[in-house]
């Protein structure tokens, strides 16, 4: 770690050195965002071995982990390395530092000798950076991202930096068509929290733009019987970190990710895989001028076992219009992956980490 003299948190506005951190300064009120942000850094400055923290839980139960020390900092020399982040570096924080995005995001910037500006998490934090702030590095989800491409200035300021990482659910379609707007190096990654943040990054945008996800280095992957994803790395102990992502191998440390194999719905006796069938309906929506959010999901059904269907968040479209999807999703997907029916909901519901809760959702139904 870099001399901490060197290197400071500006959190929602307040000012602290590291010194400061270390010595348990802060005082007023603050909000779980600072006190969790604040904590986590007074437990690192003081050279805590362990942490402990709970996986999203956006597909199951949350889990309790613990990580160590050397783990977490060799994660982030990865990641600094893969994406030339420098000392000196301002690091926008705008993830909940409960998780691991937001903690490693402190990682990062402790590791690397990066400036924090950490800013209470919302859809759009951008508009929380003065004017007079220079940002280099972000990590954002896809909900930010969406919100901060739409407004002009926001996007502006997005441009302006050096790279940004973009993770916690998959980049839907609608958000995709937006992505030539962003001129800002931009990379997806893939991850979890039992591989201390991401293993892999995929660039979004630009010339080298790439439909794959490249490990980072000394990272290798390959699947297993169902085809899903085995990731080997030393520093995350001698055994092979086993997912439920189905997954493409290009090599060794390349894949493409297809889906979650528990999202994978047994319809007539044929498997179909929702991300899939997401893709091509998030283009037929955009066509059609829809941009709410949706999900491809299977309910019961006494002669198929399980039916797909198009969950809509709003309010529910006409029949022409509900039509008119399925005419044009059956020109191009097979008829076991053609939903069945759309079926509108109020909201979709959500993990902590603003992720959709697939099975939470179709209580709703």
């Amino acid at each position: 770690m870099t001399n901490a003299k060197e290197v400071w948190l500006q959190l929602n506005g307040k000012h602290y050195s590291y010194a400061q951190i270390k010595s348990g300064e802060g005082s007023g009120y603050l909000t779980e965002f600072e006190k969790s942000t604040l904590s986590f850094c007074y437990d690192w400055l003081q050279g805590k071995d362990h942490f402990t923290l709970f996986t999203s839980g956006s597909t199951g139960t949350p889990k309790r982990i613990t990580l160590r020390r050397e783990q977490m900092e060799e994660s982030s020399r990865l990641t600094s390395a893969a994406l030339n982040l420098m000392p000196g570096y301002h690091a926008l924080l705008c993830l909940d530092t409960r998780y691991i995005a937001g903690q490693m995001m402190l990682v990062r910037s402790f590791v690397t000798g990066m400036n924090i500006v950490a800013v209470e998490p919302s859809a759009n934090p951008f508009e929380k950076i003065g004017a007079g702030m220079k940002i280099d590095f972000a990590a954002l989800v896809p909900y930010q991202l969406h919100a901060i491409v739409n407004t002009a200035s926001s996007k502006e300021k997005l441009n302006a930096l050096k790279v940004v990482i973009v993770g916690g659910a998959a980049i839907e379609p609608s958000l995709s068509a937006m992505l030539g707007q962003v001129t800002c190096p931009l990379f997806a990654t893939y991850g979890m929290t039992e591989t201390i943040s991401h293993i892999a990054l995929q660039k979004l945008n630009g010339p080298d733009a790439q439909d794959y996800f490249q490990c980072l280095s000394g990272i290798s992957v390959r699947t297993d019987a169902r085809g899903c994803l085995k990731i080997k790395a030393d520093y995350l102990g001698s055994g092979d970190i086993i997912t439920n992502d189905l997954v493409e191998i290009l090599s060794p440390d390349r894949f493409r990710w297809l889906g979650r194999e528990d999202n994978v719905i047994n319809t007539g006796g044929i498997k179909v895989i929702p991300e899939k069938v997401e893709n091509e309906a998030g283009k037929i929506l955009r066509e059609l001028g829809l941009q709410n959010r949706f999900i491809i999901a299977g309910l019961p059904d006494d002669k198929l076992g399980s039916k797909v269907i198009l969950i809509l968040e709003g309010d529910p479209l006409t029949d022409v219009v509900n039509k008119r999807i399925h005419e044009k999703l059956s020109g191009v997907l097979t008829k076991y992956e053609t939903p069945k029916e759309v079926v509108a909901v109020d909201h979709f519901a959500e993990t902590d980490t603003q992720k959709i809760d697939r099975k939470a959702t179709l209580r709703f139904i």
